[in-house]
């Protein structure tokens, strides 16, 4: 399993239309082969004046998350620039599992 992860921060007066959009995003983000569930969080500290947000997409291994990133992600990532132009700032990561506990 991977996770990526991609932190968003996100202009107060646009934050709830960002959010609206991120859900619709997530659904079709979850239509590609090898991403299994996603998980979104608001962290405890930010930038005053952007709200944030994070999340996690589970993928079922580093395969289909290359090709993601070689496909699709360049046009995935123009839809929120094409809505929110410079309203937000985003930062990516990827997380590779060693160890899993019950």
């Amino acid at each position: 399993m991977v996770i990526y992860e991609v932190n968003a921060a996100v202009d107060e007066d646009v934050a709830p239309a960002y959010e609206a959009w991120l859900h619709g995003h997530i659904r079709q983000m979850l239509a590609f082969d090898g991403f299994v569930r996603a998980s979104v969080f608001t962290p405890d500290s930010g930038a005053p004046g952007r709200r944030h947000f994070t999340v996690h997409y589970h993928v079922s291994d580093r395969t289909h998350l290359d090709d993601y990133l070689r496909r699709h992600a360049a046009a995935m990532r123009a839809d929120g620039i094409n809505r929110f132009g410079d309203r937000f700032a985003t930062d990516r990561r990827i997380l590779s599992e060693i160890a899993a506990f019950e």
